[in-house]
């Protein structure tokens, strides 16, 4: 299985739905319709050349520049038989960040979309549950997202010279 084969397996399912192909470091990496999350998803899992059935990781990253798709969804899944990885990306916007949850076909994807959730505030529609797992529920802001200052510049402990730096 190679990232040609994957590509063109891919590109003959959907066409040019999917884009922004490439292969950093070989791992192939695509971006699909945030409407169409599921679909690709599902293809994925089922096609018995593809068998891409191990959820690796889920998660969000945050592009505040990106007028009207500040938030992207990362999904990396791996196909254990061929030990080959993919990435692909799907993007939404802040004002309505809405995405499809993948928790019928993985069932790994559960604390994973919570986490996403909790962090980023993406809506995972149809999940099960979707509620903050490591922030206290009364948190009202999502504090992975980048309107945030890492740090509060007022606090004496981060100074340079208390970690026996130059200023």
């Amino acid at each position: 299985m190679t990232n040609e084969i994957i590509q063109q397996k891919l590109t003959e399912k959907f066409g040019d739905q999917l884009t922004e192909w490439e292969a950093q470091f070989g791992l192939l990496t695509f971006r699909a319709p945030a409407e169409n999350n599921l679909k690709v998803i599902q293809f994925l899992y089922d096609d018995e050349t593809m068998r891409f059935r191990f959820l690796t990781d889920l998660t969000a990253v945050h592009y505040p520049e990106r007028k009207g798709e500040e938030f992207c969804v990362v999904y990396h899944l791996h196909n254990l038989a061929d030990n080959v990885r993919l990435r692909f990306k799907v993007y939404v916007p802040v004002e309505k960040p809405d995405v499809y949850t993948v928790t019928q076909r993985f069932s790994s994807a559960n604390w994973m979309e919570r986490e996403t959730y909790d962090f980023f505030g993406i809506n995972f529609i149809g999940h099960p549950n979707l509620m903050r797992i490591l922030n206290v529920d009364e948190m009202d802001y999502f504090p992975m997202r980048k309107e945030y200052e890492m740090e509060d510049p007022t606090r004496r402990d981060k100074d340079n010279e208390m970690f026996g730096r130059d200023a």
